[in-house]
């Protein structure tokens, strides 16, 4: 068994030599004279009791001493010995030293040696051990004649079971002594009695005592700190009016030898056992004297080591000064003294950068402070102070270059275009933020790596989305273990010029934290009033960057800060049509697919067909991102071939492709053209979508309303608008007057696991409401939006640009949109308007002209016209026969 003191003085004697001594007062090194008994047997009054507590208060500079009446310490209640305590005990042999009442020390226990004796511990549900002191070596074989007669009884605490050893904390209870064996082997167990300590001598005397150790205590502390935590250890237990205890503490603190600490163990008269320990205590104190002048002499060589120090650092200088050599400290200030003379720095920056520079040759170049401003000076000298690439403001070549990387998207490189147009006139592009937003897949990054190659601009790109620390924009304070400037300084820094195109990539997902707020902090930067002074927290000093150009990239505008937002130019990416996608894969991503797969154009072969199917079939979305999935997955199934067989050319027709890339995951849309049935075209942050609205009349017993589809909170308000609304103006569009009175309808949007949400189906869901109370389809196969009011006016809603694509890869022709939206509709180009009919509505009576023949009574209003004129017939037929 292994007994570990973290607290005591276990391994004090190999520690002693090692320790850091505090700085002694000569008055606590001066030696005393030997106690002389007669000293000791002065008389004690209350007052010398009083300057014992004193004394104690003192030596703990104010730390709280346990009082007489059991208070609980800092440690806790130690168990007493006066409580109930087992005649039959589990031993646990120490070969190491004796264990005293009062300790508390962790106890390891080898597993393969004492799990028999653990699990008969914990079988007997008993917190009392004894631990005893044994002569022999192999401890955990010993014989009931190895075993001293006395030992002490713990209470064990905190018992942990590991992969090999078991752990325990042991609390010191009292001593017991051997009455008679019950088992001589492991599990060792035996009969104890708890022997009383005498008390022989008064009050006054034990007084004397406890005083004599206190101040043997008081010649410890300044020659081991180590004795100051154990003398907190024991005030805070125990009173120094009980010498017992004391005695036992006193005993344990030493490094004597284990015979005699085991003979002070088995002393039960008072007298003797504190005669005992004082000249124990004495001995230590001559000991640890020793130990303290071998450590002043130790540290003596160190000073030694010191002075050696300076004396090369003085022939370090020596040497500099006669050209001999060059230290590290040199070379440094040397170096970045020339990069400083070829930067135009400001000056404010001049300064700081004199300071540091002053500072570095001062500092100790092993001192952490040292490191700091070198590092500093590293980055503040690797910015680009005063360096501009020249623009390339040739609107010829930009337009080549933006035609040579994207095919379609006119209207977004007709802008770019009209932006460095701009720049053009006035000799620079500069304060300026772009805001690409689009759907994935559209290209909004490589516009922006474009717009670098147009200008001639170096590119610098950094992703912000999940962004939650704002020291990632501004820096950290150079005090900081590993700070580092914010991106923007790093891009600055590896561009090596002041004016790249930066590029902010998700912008919109840009989180925050209790760390900060990044989306405040970009607020400076993106601010052309603000940022020619921007200041990063690391380098402390303001740098321009208000010749930088920003391109933001988003997929949605709702999540950016309007403040943010609202420094910035939006321009907006919604999406390819069939056309522009078979456009960019077979001038883009064809070729590029190929290439990287080692394969050349007379290899491998795709018909345009076989293109338009992957896109309507596998790849319908907005951006082309999955698009270059398909058809690199048709490069990999050939790839294959090429290598296994003896095949040498290969061209992709429509019929190959189900074989080659599975049942299409989209398959031809159909107009639904039905009772209460009606298209509606939605925005979402893939692109447009369509919607097919559909409502139903459950039963007639009740007049009832239900909606699904995971509609939203803003949906599910806009379809009870279109219920009351149309449920009030039954008559008024020559429908059933009283369809609602009894129908209980459900108004459903399929591909009910997409939640949905906005206000834009209003008008969708109204038309399916009278379609349903009409009776009858609607007239032509058509697509509408429009916010509905209550009173049946037609609201503008967004995504114009994006629902008239969605309508066209449906192969819709004709459109119903809000009045409102008129002049959004006219901004599209030309070949998304070619072939599509569309009207605009103000109010919902235009609505129902394009859909239904208002000015004819519908099926529904004849039927019920009919059944009323029927039950007035048998109303007068029944009235005549009653008369009669």
């Amino acid at each position: 068994m292994e007994n570990n003191d973290t607290s005591a003085s276990a391994d004090k004697e190999s520690n002693h030599a090692d320790e850091v001594a505090a700085q002694p007062q000569e008055s606590h090194a001066a030696e005393n004279d030997d106690i002389d008994e007669q000293k000791i047997q002065i008389e004690v009054n209350e007052a010398l009791a009083k300057k014992l507590i004193e004394t104690a208060h003192a030596v703990l500079e104010g730390e709280h001493i346990a009082s007489d009446d059991g208070e609980e310490g800092f440690f806790g209640h130690l168990a007493r010995a006066d409580q109930n305590l087992p005649n039959d005990i589990y031993l646990l042999p120490v070969k190491e030293r004796p264990f005293f009442p009062g300790q508390q020390l962790p106890i390891l226990l080898n597993r393969d040696s004492w799990d028999e004796t653990y699990e008969a511990i914990r079988k007997s549900n008993s917190q009392y051990i004894g631990i005893i002191f044994v002569e022999t070596e192999n401890h955990d074989k010993a014989e009931p004649s190895d075993f001293t007669s006395m030992g002490t009884l713990v209470k064990i605490e905190d018992p942990k079971v590991k992969a090999d050893y078991i752990q325990l904390i042991a609390e010191g209870v009292c001593r017991f002594e051997i009455e008679r064996w019950v088992s001589g082997n492991a599990p060792y167990r035996a009969r104890v009695s708890y022997p009383a300590d005498i008390n022989d001598g008064s009050t006054e005397e034990f007084k004397a005592y406890s005083l004599a150790l206190m101040n043997a205590f008081r010649e410890l502390l300044p020659l081991n700190p180590l004795y100051s935590e154990e003398l907190k250890y024991f005030l805070n237990r125990y009173s120094t009016s009980e010498p017992s205890k004391l005695a036992d503490f006193a005993a344990a603190l030493t490094t004597a030898e284990n015979a005699k600490l085991q003979d002070v163990l088995e002393t039960l008269t008072l007298s003797e056992r504190m005669e005992k320990v004082l000249a124990l205590i004495k001995q230590e104190i001559e000991v640890t004297k020793l130990q303290f002048n071998i450590r002043e002499r130790v540290e003596e060589n160190l000073s030694d080591h010191q002075r050696e120090f300076f004396l090369r650092q003085q022939l370090n200088e020596i040497q500099k000064e006669l050209g001999m050599v060059k230290d590290d400290q040199t070379l440094d200030s040397d170096r970045f003294r020339e990069r400083i003379e070829k930067l135009e720095l400001s000056e404010e920056a001049n300064k700081k950068a004199e300071e540091e520079l002053s500072k570095l040759q001062m500092l100790d170049p092993q001192s952490p402070e040292y490191n700091v401003a070198r590092n500093w000076l590293d980055w503040l000298t690797q910015l680009p102070w005063g360096i501009h690439s020249q623009d390339l403001l040739d609107l010829k070549r930009a337009k080549k270059v933006l035609d040579k990387g994207h095919d379609g998207l006119e209207d977004v490189k007709d802008r770019i275009l009209e932006f460095l147009a701009v720049g053009a006139l006035k000799g620079e592009v500069s304060g300026s933020i772009i805001c690409l937003v689009g759907p994935p897949g559209v290209g909004k990054t490589s516009i922006g790596k474009s717009i670098a190659e147009s200008l001639g601009r170096k590119f610098y790109r950094f992703s912000v989305g999940g962004m939650r620390d704002e020291a990632e924009i501004k820096g950290h304070r150079r005090t900081y273990i590993g700070a580092m400037p914010g991106k923007f300084i790093q891009a600055l820094k590896d561009c090596e010029t002041a004016n790249p195109v930066i590029m902010l990539d998700e912008i919109d997902k840009i989180g925050a934290s209790y760390q900060g707020d990044p989306a405040s902090a970009l607020l400076e930067v993106l601010d052309p009033e603000q940022n020619n002074e921007f200041m990063d927290h690391y380098m402390d000093i303001r740098f321009d960057l208000s010749n930088a150009l920003f391109v933001c990239t988003a997929n949605t505008l709702d999540s950016i800060p309007g403040p943010l937002l609202d420094r910035m130019e939006v321009i907006r990416l919604s999406g390819y049509i069939t056309e522009e996608k078979v456009e960019i894969a077979k001038h883009h991503l064809w070729p590029s697919l190929l290439k990287e797969a080692g394969l050349s154009k007379q290899q491998v072969q795709i018909t345009t067909p076989a293109i338009r199917h992957v896109i309507e079939g596998y790849a319908r979305e907005a951006g082309v991102r999955n698009l270059k999935k398909q058809l690199a997955k048709l490069i990999r199934k050939l790839a294959l071939k090429f290598v296994t067989t003896d095949l040498e050319s290969f061209k992709i027709h429509v019929n190959e492709l189900e074989e080659m890339l599975g049942q299409p995951r989209f398959q031809p849309e159909k107009m639904q053209q039905q009772i209460g049935t009606v298209t509606g075209l939605a925005w979402t942050s893939m692109g447009g979508a369509t919607l097919s609205i559909e409502a139903n009349r459950v039963h007639t017993l009740n007049r009832g309303f239900k909606l699904s589809g995971q509609l939203g909170d803003v949906m599910q308000e806009s379809a009870g608008i279109a219920y009351s609304f149309i449920a009030s103006n039954l008559q008024k569009y020559k429908a059933d007057p009283e369809f609602f009175d009894k129908a209980f309808v459900h108004l459903h949007v399929p591909d009910g696991a997409t939640p949905k949400d906005g206000p834009s189906a209003g008008v969708t869901m109204a038309t399916a409401l009278l379609s349903l109370a009409r009776d009858e389809a609607i007239k032509t196969p058509l697509a509408m939006t429009g916010e509905l009011s209550l009173n049946g006016l037609v609201l503008p809603v967004g995504g114009i640009r994006e629902k008239v694509i969605a309508a066209r890869r449906l192969g819709i022709k004709e459109l119903i949109l809000p009045e409102d939206n008129r002049k959004d509709y006219l901004e599209l180009p030309d070949y998304l308007k070619e072939d599509m009919n569309t009207h605009f509505a103000k109010h919902f009576d235009d609505v129902a002209r394009l859909t239904f023949n208002i000015r004819s009574k519908s099926q529904a209003l004849k039927t019920y016209l009919a059944h009323k004129v029927e039950n007035a017939a048998e109303d007068n037929a029944s009235t005549i026969s009653t008369q009669h």
